[in-house]
């Protein structure tokens, strides 16, 4: 027998760059969530740095256990698009948040552990990971804007686009490995475990799931709500889930409490189970548009910021969502045509279901596969 050792593992670190707020909802924050779940599955430990925007959801972090560095918001309230972009929603001068970032990655070193770095903020580009890439051994960056460089090592993008293989051209360099395309997202597994007991679909629209997005700002929610209202069908049931940061959630109760057959669900986490019972879904072109893919729940979309609207349409014309179109056009009459149209046409629901099945959601691990390179380079 030999004597040789085995080699020890090595630690992997991952830091997490990300924020959330009024603004920029809960969506970067929950797939950086579903990521750093799978990878502390695999021995890896996670340690989230967010900025203390107003709206934030970093006691989600804390809820699932993970470390939270919380850095001050040195700037006044977020415009919506500055002259350079989405800068302002960093909260702090880009140098400054980099010294931050370095400051705790610097404490958190334990020696001889390998450091992953995630980066899933817009308003961060190439000069930001370029004063990072020493301090860590590798940078993945979670976009979806393929509007400025980087300067990473995985790039991660999965919205679905027409020309999706060209979007990052010019703007990673050639040794960054790009995982582009629904296959990659990042489905959490509570949804591939609820996936596997879902009962088929009939096309009959019993059910009906009403989810914007974790802050909604402009009140979408309340729009689905006069919708299914004015659609007079009583024996539909409805679901309506808003996030704990929401501005108009005590409105929004009390909307459901006046409605009969309807359930309000504050913060929940039995999101996966709900997009299993229900049959046909009202909601935002976010991060929640390939949840809804995956469990094959068909969708009337709204979308509630101007970078979801291509993928949205590119959507539709695969036929996996109905596309109602950017939240300004959209009123309770526009969603209860469309609604009245679905709730009395089976066959348009079961055919909307099968063409999210097309879409191919989550066929691929990237923390797997991002392990795999990291472990064996």
């Amino acid at each position: 027998m030999s004597g040789r050792k085995k080699p020890k593992e090595q630690k992997l670190n991952v830091f997490f760059r990300v924020d959330s707020s009024h603004q920029m909802g809960t969506g970067h924050l929950m797939r950086c969530l579903t990521l750093a779940e799978e990878l502390r599955e695999k021995g890896a430990e996670a340690i989230f740095i967010c900025r203390d925007h107003p709206g934030n959801a970093s006691q989600l972090v804390r809820d699932r256990r993970f470390c939270c560095h919380l850095l001050p918001a040195e700037r006044g309230p977020m415009s919506d698009e500055d002259a350079s972009g989405y800068d302002s929603w960093v909260g702090a001068n880009w140098e400054q948040d980099a010294a931050d970032v370095i400051e705790i990655i610097k404490g958190c070193d334990e020696g001889g552990s390998k450091k992953l770095l995630v980066v899933d903020h817009y308003g961060l580009d190439s000069r930001w990971e370029k004063k990072l890439r020493s301090h860590v051994n590798y940078i993945m960056v979670i976009d979806d804007l393929a509007n400025r460089p980087h300067d990473c090592d995985f790039l991660l993008d999965q919205n679905l686009y027409e020309n999706m293989n060209e979007r990052y051209r010019g703007l990673v360099s050639e040794h960054c490995r790009l995982f582009l395309g629904p296959e990659y997202a990042l489905i959490r597994k509570e949804f591939r475990e609820a996936k596997k007991k879902m009962k088929p679909r009939t096309g009959e629209v019993k059910r009906i799931l009403i989810f914007m997005g974790g802050t909604d700002p402009t009140n979408e929610t309340t729009k689905a709500l006069k919708a299914v209202m004015m659609l007079g069908r009583l024996e539909i049931a409805v679901d309506v889930v808003v996030g704990a940061q929401n501005p108009h959630r005590h409105q929004i109760e009390e909307m459901c409490r006046q409605m009969p057959n309807t359930r309000f669900h504050l913060q929940t986490d039995r999101m996966a189970e709900l997009m299993a019972e229900a049959d046909l879904a009202i909601g935002g072109g976010g991060t929640t548009t390939w949840e809804r893919c995956f469990m094959e729940l068909p969708s009337l979309v709204v979308s509630v910021a101007k970078n979801q609207k291509a993928a949205a349409e590119y959507l539709r014309r695969t036929g996996a969502i109905e596309f109602l179109g950017v939240n300004e056009g959209v009123d309770p009459n526009v969603i209860k045509n469309v609604l009245e149209l679905y709730a009395t046409a089976p066959q348009l629901v079961t055919r909307m279901a099968k063409q999210c099945m097309t879409v191919g959601v989550g066929r691929d691990h990237v923390a797997v596969m991002i392990l795999g390179k990291i472990c064996f380079a």
